[in-house]
């Protein structure tokens, strides 16, 4: 049997877990006021802080279980940002901390995750894991390309929730996640749609700047448009990111992100009521894409992610490319247990952690 501790760092909250194997028997989500975080120095100035919830919470815990620090087998954080890196599960070693500790990569509260693990690990001599960090990229060579040799396309979407129900919608149908072929549709505040060939994501659209329109993104816009637009505004890239990510998509065109809300608004609103089934066409586009990346060859389509919960938006996607195959619904996100499984699959045997290793140069 094995005891697992499990952190999840968020924009404006810590999830943490403990498991029993790949059951969750205590679990808890810290909300931080906007005081901590404004107070902080940037994202690393909130370590100490949510280190300090994730340790009370880890001694409640073991009090509760009758166990001590020694009896927890790993602890795993969630992934940060780091340079790209196959899917799997990492052990935290230092060149993975350092990277995360300085944000070489960018800055985002996930970076805070294999750091928060290896403060509480290393101590007692235990490992620390992540498990499919946000720049998994697996994309073949053909997915790179854009119209223009200056610019590449990159892989960056929800790989830890993505890869974790591909795992389970093969369970559900007898087969291994490693081969089959999947088209999974993560449908939260910013949406990823991949194709999941045999393990691995070969074409995915980039979920801050690709793909449909969200309820707080932008997704794909005609280009030419885009140029106009910057030139408008003077070019102010501040503004601009602003208005493509976090207040694009639903929330440009009704002033919320909240899609019950939205639905709740459509029966009196047709203009609300087409602009769902709008995002919904254009997610149903890009699934019937990734149908081609997979040569036809397709298993399921499965639906994962906050938005899943919408019964309006998903009736449609299913309308639209249930031709494809049968379509799954995973709805909202089960991080903290794709973490959980993540690892136990290392400490069971069935797979080898990997080793991050630093890029010589940038």
């Amino acid at each position: 049997m094995y005891w697992l501790f499990v952190i999840n760092p968020g924009s404006t909250s810590t999830k943490m877990g403990l498991f029993r194997n790949d059951h969750c028997v205590s679990d808890a989500v810290i909300q931080h006021t906007v005081e901590e975080l404004q107070q902080a120095d940037g994202v690393q100035g909130q370590l100490a802080f949510r280190l300090s919830v994730a340790e009370d919470m880890l001694k409640s815990d073991l009090s509760g279980m009758d166990l001590k620090r020694e009896d927890i087998s790993a602890f795993i954080g969630r992934g940060g940002l780091l340079h790209p890196v196959a899917g799997g599960t990492y052990e935290v070693n230092q060149a993975m901390l350092d990277d995360l500790s300085t944000n070489r990569y960018g800055e985002h509260a996930c970076n805070l995750g294999a750091q928060i693990a290896a403060s509480l690990a290393w101590p007692s001599g235990k490992k620390a894991y992540i498990v499919d960090p946000p720049v998994v990229d697996e994309m073949n060579d053909l997915a790179r390309f854009t119209g223009l040799p200056l610019i590449k396309r990159r892989s960056a979407f929800h790989a830890l929730n993505q890869k974790a129900v591909a795992r389970r919608a093969a369970l559900s149908i007898g087969k291994d996640y490693e081969t089959c072929n999947f088209i999974v549709a993560h449908l939260g505040g910013g949406i990823s749609i991949a194709a999941h060939e045999r393990g691995r994501v070969i074409d995915v659209n980039d979920a801050l700047e690709e793909g449909p329109f969200s309820p707080e993104r932008t997704g794909t816009l005609p280009s030419l448009q885009l140029l106009e637009l910057a030139a408008e505004h003077g070019c102010d890239l501040p503004k601009l990111h602003r208005m493509l990510v976090g207040r694009g998509g639903l929330f440009a065109y009704t002033g919320t992100t909240d899609v019950k809300k939205i639905e709740a608004l459509a029966q009196g609103r047709p203009d609300y009521a087409l602009l769902l089934e709008a995002m919904a066409y254009q997610i149903a586009k890009s699934v019937a894409a990734m149908a081609a990346c997979l040569c036809g060859q397709v298993d399921g389509i499965i639906l994962t992610g906050g938005l899943a919960n919408s019964q309006a938006v998903t009736a449609q996607i299913k309308d639209r490319v249930r031709f494809l195959g049968p379509v799954l619904e995973y709805p909202g996100e089960t991080e903290l247990e794709a973490l959980a499984e993540g690892a136990l699959r290392v400490l069971r045997g069935q797979e080898k952690a990997f080793l991050y290793e630093k890029e010589v140069a940038m």
